[in-house]
């Protein structure tokens, strides 16, 4: 089973983008400024786009709780392994 969201990048064509990857219905990728999630944000739909704006929201709030968790995670990961 795949995680819910995922975090890719291309930094190899556009170092100050990234981008979040929902595999759930639906599913799509949310490109974003690497200094800010709704920071030059923009929705590629993979799926047909839900109908209903709040659905978007929640869909949109809860990438950027799992993108702010996963940033924080691996900074505690580095400053871990600096310890050691």
């Amino acid at each position: 089973m795949l995680p819910k969201f995922l975090i890719a990048d291309n930094s190899q064509e556009s170092s100050d983008l990234v981008y979040v990857v929902h595999t759930e219905k639906p599913r799509c990728i949310i490109e974003c400024d690497l200094d800010g999630f709704y920071s030059n944000q923009h929705i590629h739909w993979i799926d047909e786009e839900p109908f209903s704006q709040d659905d978007i929201d929640t869909l949109l709030e809860e990438a950027e709780d799992f993108y702010e968790k996963e940033l924080d995670n691996q900074e505690e990961l580095y400053d871990n392994l600096e310890e050691l």
